[in-house]
């Protein structure tokens, strides 16, 4: 990342808050930066093409769904650690299409897919373990809680410090202090 993007990016933030880039907590937008940053770099396993296959055909054994739908699922049933883009999906619901495994319907401007007869005996024969229970999945949902988590508490902490009086700001630093000793207490342990 250039400086000149990190400048522009520092005071878009500034501007957006009203105020220069010398106002009170300004380090704080750094922070969450930098934890976002952390966030959306890949932890963990990656999942592969065959697994995108794979999840969509279990998803379309239970209804029909568009492609949406089908994304919006995946993530919520790997507790977000997996959201594929529409660039693996899509393609990947054609490719079902020309192999006969789904079908198509249009209505509203919408796609929805459902399994043929062909694509649910190849969805059945696949298994019952849908690609985001796995145990490469499972690693990956466990890999991603915890930045996800520090990313809540910086957005919270934003707001203290914007929103808060001095007593609010000093009750929050006490707090994020003790978490801090405990999450080292955790390291520490065997």
């Amino acid at each position: 990342m250039n400086d000149s993007f990190t400048s522009g990016r520092q005071d878009d933030h500034a501007s957006h808050r009203g105020s220069g880039p010398d106002r009170f907590g300004f380090g704080l937008w750094d922070a969450v930066g930098n934890l976002r940053e952390a966030f959306e770099q890949r932890v963990g396993p990656r999942m592969g093409r065959g697994d995108v296959r794979a999840a969509i055909l279990a998803l379309l054994r239970e209804k029909p769904m568009h492609g949406y739908q089908l994304i919006h699922e995946i993530e919520e049933r790997s507790s977000g650690a997996w959201k594929p883009s529409p660039g693996s999906v899509y393609p990947t619901l054609q490719l079902l299409a020309d192999e006969d495994l789904v079908s198509v319907t249009e209505a509203d401007g919408k796609k929805t897919y459902a399994l043929t007869d062909a694509g649910r005996e190849q969805a059945e024969s696949a298994g019952d373990t849908a690609p985001w229970e796995s145990p490469t999945a499972r690693t990956a949902q466990r890999a991603t809680a915890l930045p996800k988590a520090g990313a809540k508490l910086a957005q919270v902490a934003m707001a203290v410090t914007r929103d808060g009086s001095a007593a609010q700001i000093d009750q929050a630093v006490a707090v994020i202090d003790d978490a801090r000793r405990k999450l080292y207490s955790i390291l520490a342990q065997d």
